[in-house]
């Protein structure tokens, strides 16, 4: 595997939120590094600019709208198309929470966060499902931030912590019927 190519056994995926070194779900990736099922290729930034906001419980979510928003910071990596029914699994793609999709992001040349320069890479992004995508993005007053970092992460709750009794589709439901606070 090249600096930031995969080859067919393997899907390249751009994590943006809770997947990111420092945050809750990398667990997950640092098991698949652990097994060979994934490694790391570098920080990235997307090459259009997308929505990125918070939802309920503070869960982040890109929304598909290329041209709104604003360049957004993450990590890349290669893993094997095994261990991605894995990422695909906790991201709820069968439930309808995401949707992978494709996506363009740069490597910024010597790692360095910010400029449009650095090596072109396709990829694929866990996006908002198309149901509430846009409904997320007007209910955050179209305002999306560059990066999920700590302070973005205030007050996430995790999965395990969230009421069990309603499924996270009606919670999005409510949260975008909400107004903001």
């Amino acid at each position: 595997m090249g600096a930031a190519t995969a080859d067919n056994d393997q899907a390249v995926i751009f994590t943006y939120g809770t997947l990111k070194q420092g945050f809750y779900n990398h667990r997950l990736i640092q098991d698949m590094i652990l097994a060979g099922d994934a490694a790391f290729l570098g920080i990235a930034l997307t090459a259009d600019r997308y929505p990125l906001v918070c939802g309920p419980y503070r869960v982040p979510f890109l929304i598909n709208i290329p041209g709104a928003g604003e360049l957004v910071s993450g990590e890349l990596y290669a893993v094997s198309r095994r261990a991605i029914a894995l990422v695909d699994e906790l991201e709820g793609i069968s439930r309808g929470h995401y949707e992978r999709l494709p996506i363009t992001v740069r490597l910024p040349i010597g790692g360095e966060e910010g400029g449009e320069e650095g090596l072109v890479v396709e990829a694929e992004a866990y996006f908002a499902h198309q149901s509430f995508g846009e409904k997320m993005w007007r209910r955050n007053g179209e305002k999306g931030i560059c990066a999920y970092s700590s302070d973005e992460a205030v007050g996430y709750v995790k999965r395990k912590d969230r009421p069990q009794e309603i499924t996270f589709l009606d919670q999005i439901r409510i949260f975008v019927s909400s107004t903001m606070d």
